[in-house]
């Protein structure tokens, strides 16, 4: 008994949870992530712009090619 309690209480939550989810919100915290990943990675590499990112990108490229010739 205390076991089907428990899970009407679950259920319960959920539906109060389901209830305040706001899409558009919960998009715009993931993009928040991304971004926040992004530019630690970034800060990691050591690149301020897409422009660095970019001419690291060729750099690599190159190293590369000049490697398999």
């Amino acid at each position: 008994m205390a076991s089907d309690k428990r899970n009407q209480d679950d259920e319960q939550d959920d539906d109060e949870l389901d209830a305040g989810f706001d899409p558009k919100e919960y998009d715009t915290m993931l993009e928040l992530e991304r971004l926040e990943s992004l530019e630690e990675e970034m800060m990691e590499l050591g690149v301020t712009s897409l422009d660095d990112i970019r001419q690291r990108i060729g750099e690599l490229h190159r190293t590369l090619d000049e490697e398999r010739a």
